[in-house]
This record gives structure tokens, C-alpha cells and sequence, in this order.
């Protein structure tokens, strides 16, 4: 059973960091794309960052460039993503989803997602 689990998430003061985990399990992460994506409350779900199955070509939502970072690590069959200098408006439930096309796209037509966690950036 094809299975992604995020976890990582929690509350943060402004300023601050967080490292957000996807674990899959039930297939190899490495020959997916991996997207992170993000939605707020009364708001769209909005793609964050990806990263390709093959180059590990990366790609980051404007907003979050410079403070976000995706890596994978295909021996533990995890993608990270490394939240720097975070803000309030990055506060959302936070989504990791992969797809076997294997194409980095921040557009949410990814086959399998995982059930999300929580990140609260809050003084």
C-alpha cells in the first residue's frame, strides 16, 4: 500500500525554523516527483516546492525562495523540506504528494498525498 506521511510540523515564533518530514512507504520516493504544498484557512491549496525523480531539479513558489529548501535523501526514503525565517503567512497545513511522472511542478496534479501537518507561525 502506496503510503506518504508528513511530519515535522508544530508551532514556531516568527523568525524561526522547522524542518518538515515525508516518509513514503510502500514504494521508492526517489523514482517520484515530490511536492510540498500549503492551504491556509478560506484559502486555495498553494504548491510550495517540488523536486524531480531523476535530476533532482527543485522549484519554489516565489514567496518562500531563499527561506525553504527541498532535499530528498532516497536511503531513507524521505523528502525534507527546511523552513527558514518563517513568517505568519506561512502558517498552513502543509501537504507532501508524489507523482510517478516524475516532472517538478508546483500545479497539484499529483496522484498520491499524504494526510498533512499543521505549521502555526505565531509570537
Amino acid at each position: 500500500q502506496l503510503q506518504l506521511v508528513e511530519s515535522g510540523g508544530g508551532l514556531v515564533q516568527p523568525g524561526g525554523s522547522l524542518r518538515l518530514s515525508c516518509a513514503a512507504s510502500g514504494f521508492t520516493l526517489g523514482n517520484y516527483a515530490i511536492g510540498w504544498f500549503r492551504q491556509a484557512p478560506g484559502k486555495e491549496r498553494e504548491g510550495v516546492s517540488c523536486i524531480s525523480s531523476r535530476k533532482g531539479a527543485t522549484n519554489y513558489v516565489d514567496s518562500v525562495k531563499g527561506r525553504f529548501t527541498i532535499s530528498r535523501d532516497n536511503a531513507k526514503n524521505t523528502v525534507y523540506l527546511q523552513m527558514n525565517s518563517l513568517k505568519p503567512e506561512d502558517t498552513a497545513v502543509y501537504y507532501c504528494a508524489a507523482s510517478e511522472f516524475g516532472l517538478c511542478t508546483l500545479y497539484p496534479g499529483y496522484e498520491y498525498w499524504g494526510q498533512g501537518t499543521q505549521v502555526t507561525v505565531s509570537s
